[in-house]
């Protein structure tokens, strides 16, 4: 079998997303599949909808292309704002974006009405990450600039937590945040469809006992594809951690001596030289490297500890006597390393389990060359 690979659990996949929109539609919330860290893999993202996903989201148009061409025909956003470069692609595979720029809001209502289409605006707003968002006094100014823009709607609002600053939603964030959209149906008119409260770590506070105010949408990616929360990186309840497997096969098995008899080239490299602890280990070279994943995103197996890694090679250490030379071994991944995996053009994809319920001609097409076990 071919290595390395990537092994996908699509039922788990599904009841991960199935217990997510399970706990949370009580609450008022729908789920949005985010499908970035799996680079738009339309069988992976038809499984969240199986799941019950109300749509999809993505933040590279690329991606979006990718679940079209497969025949995904659900509601897809792109979550990261458009390039001016790109608006044309953006109006015609997506039916809404979030933005945060007046110039490229104009850019999509204009290639909107060129293609006859309607596009809907989410606008994002800055609350405390730092990374992307229009200031919260700025917004209704804003609000009302794309309110008298032909080609385009004002779908609602949204605001981004722990991506760049790291830090967990507050539920004063959130009741802020439903504030902010009341007062921009006020100054503006229109009901806001879509209030997005942020991405996977605010499940804690959506799970919570507290009410969700005018929250109702949350774009959840890490937390149906690996079961945890990322701020914590603990799991989330009985869901599925291990829905993604990397598998890497050992190509050079053998001991070596701790303190090996070479000049070094550049005498500053003495102090990146690996020194095990015991005076000769049992070390395993497997087929895989920096150019492929995260390194410091794997689990290593039980029974084994992580010596070190290059571009190509990932060096360990194990007591498992039945390692031998074609060996797989296999990997649990965290969310970086995941995304890295899944874009590595030399990893394949091998998808587990059930198909999709509701395959589309396309996606169906797709399961005459990829193995389903």
């Amino acid at each position: 079998m071919s290595c390395p690979r990537i092994e996908v659990d699509l039922g788990k996949i599904r009841r991960n997303t199935q217990t997510l929109v399970g706990r949370l539609s009580p609450r008022g919330i729908r789920v949005t599949g985010v499908t970035k860290a799996v680079c738009g893999h339309p069988v992976i993202a038809q499984a969240m909808l199986d799941g019950g996903a109300s749509g999809l989201a993505d933040a590279r148009v690329s991606n979006v292309q990718r679940l079209r061409q497969a025949g995904i025909t659900c509601p897809v956003t792109l979550i990261r704002t458009p390039m001016l470069s790109q608006v044309d692609e953006v109006v015609q595979l997506c039916e809404a974006s979030y933005n945060t720029e007046i110039a490229v809001i104009a850019a999509l209502a204009s290639a909107a009405i060129s293609k006859d289409k309607v596009h809907g605006i989410i606008l994002m707003v800055e609350m405390g990450d730092q990374r992307d968002g229009i200031l919260p006094e700025n917004l209704a100014n804003i609000a009302r600039q794309v309110m008298k823009m032909p080609g385009v709607v004002l779908k609602g609002i949204g605001a981004n937590f722990a991506c760049l600053s790291g830090v967990a939603p507050t539920a004063s964030q959130m009741v802020a945040l439903g504030n902010l959209a009341n007062e921009t149906e006020g100054l503006c008119g229109p009901v806001l469809k879509t209030v997005s409260g942020g991405n996977s770590a605010n499940l804690p506070w959506a799970l919570g006992e507290q009410t969700t105010g005018r929250i109702n949408d949350l774009r959840l990616g890490e937390a149906i594809l690996l079961g945890v929360e990322p701020v914590s990186g603990d799991r989330i309840g009985e869901m599925h951690t291990d829905a993604f497997t990397l598998v890497a096969e050992v190509i050079e098995t053998g001991a070596k001596p701790t303190h090996f008899p070479i000049a070094l080239v550049d005498p500053t490299l003495a102090r990146l030289r690996i020194v095990p602890t015991s005076g000769v280990s049992t070390r395993l070279i497997l087929a895989i490297g920096h150019q492929d994943t995260d390194i410091a995103g794997l689990s290593m197996p039980v029974g084994s500890t992580l010596i070190g890694a290059t571009s190509d090679h990932l060096v360990i250490e194990s007591n498992r006597s039945a390692l031998k030379l074609g060996s797989e071994v296999r990997f649990q991944m965290n969310y970086n390393a995941l995304m890295h995996a899944m874009a590595a053009p030399d990893i394949k994809v091998k998808l587990l389990g059930d198909p999709p319920t509701t395959p589309s001609r396309h996606t169906q097409c797709m399961y005459d060359h990829l193995a389903l076990v």
